[in-house]
């Protein structure tokens, strides 16, 4: 029986140089945007967590990986993320979780959680006042109309 293959993006912490990406290729196949600052790869492994360790270990000598994540989400809606967390930080996870009764990666989980449900709320009321500004010059109509014409003007800007 084969193995699954996972579709990982690699996020890096500065732009890879030609000579680490070829010797990081050498390992795994790797297609690189560009400016060499995220990678993809398909990487097998009976999980996506174990893919995405394996390509870790695999790719952690060559470049200055930063973030592993799977490139789809799962069944539940969910992106894996694989995260390197320096010594000190992984202390006060730790110490922040066994006062939580919780694991690290459920208090990693939760924050992260709440960082981006912040972010949505935020970048919804910020939106929402946009168009209320908008609004004040304008019928709802005319401004769904320019929107319709702006979005079929920029193709990347429509999400379907």
């Amino acid at each position: 029986m084969m193995m699954p293959h996972h579709a990982l993006e690699v996020l890096l912490t500065r732009s890879a140089r030609p000579a680490e990406l070829r010797a990081a290729t050498r390992s795994i196949p790797l297609a690189a945007n560009h400016d060499a600052t995220r990678l993809m790869a398909l990487c097998p492994g009976k999980t996506a967590r174990r893919a995405a360790h394996r390509l870790r270990r695999r790719l952690g000598e060559h470049l200055p990986v930063d973030v592993i994540t799977t490139h789809y989400p799962d069944t539940h809606g969910q992106v894996l993320l694989n995260v390197s967390v320096p010594p000190a930080t992984r202390a006060v996870l730790g110490r922040t979780a066994e006062q939580a009764g919780q694991t690290p990666e459920q208090v990693l989980e939760r924050a992260l959680h709440q960082e981006l449900t912040q972010y949505d709320r935020e970048e919804t009321e910020r939106l929402s006042r946009a168009v209320n500004h908008l609004l004040i010059g304008t019928t709802p109509a005319r401004l769904l109309t320019a929107v319709g014409h702006a979005l079929t003007r920029f193709p990347g800007a429509v999400p379907w």
